[in-house]
């Protein structure tokens, strides 16, 4: 087995990440770790409305439905753009226009 991916956090998502209940944080902690280890999460949906191959890893919880959105196709590590609570039936505008500058941020970082 390869060695698994680094994880970079964008932005405050690592602070946003410790913010989510004990148990939550601990199935997003399990999650990430197997997109490091280049296995798909459990529960996830591709996110084309943010950017090419950024994808959302869903989380539901006795505390509520937490999102962490990530971007694996960088071969020197697993990315992760953003981390919420999700409140409503749709993700809102806000974390989404959040999650989307980040990977524009990361993509100017690569030059690409």
């Amino acid at each position: 087995m390869a060695d698994p991916k680094p994880v970079a956090f964008c932005g405050s998502a690592l602070d946003d990440l410790r913010r989510f209940p004990p148990s939550a944080r601990r199935e997003a902690g399990f999650q990430i770790d197997l997109v490091q280890q280049g296995y798909e999460p459990d529960d996830w949906k591709p996110m084309p409305s943010i950017g090419t191959s950024v994808r959302e890893i869903r989380i539901r919880d006795v505390s509520g439905a937490f999102r962490v959105i990530y971007l694996a196709k960088f071969v020197d590590a697993v990315y992760v753009l953003h981390c919420f609570q999700k409140k409503t039936q749709k993700t809102s505008r806000p974390d989404l226009n959040l999650a989307e500058g980040r990977y524009r941020e990361l993509l100017k970082e690569f030059g690409k």
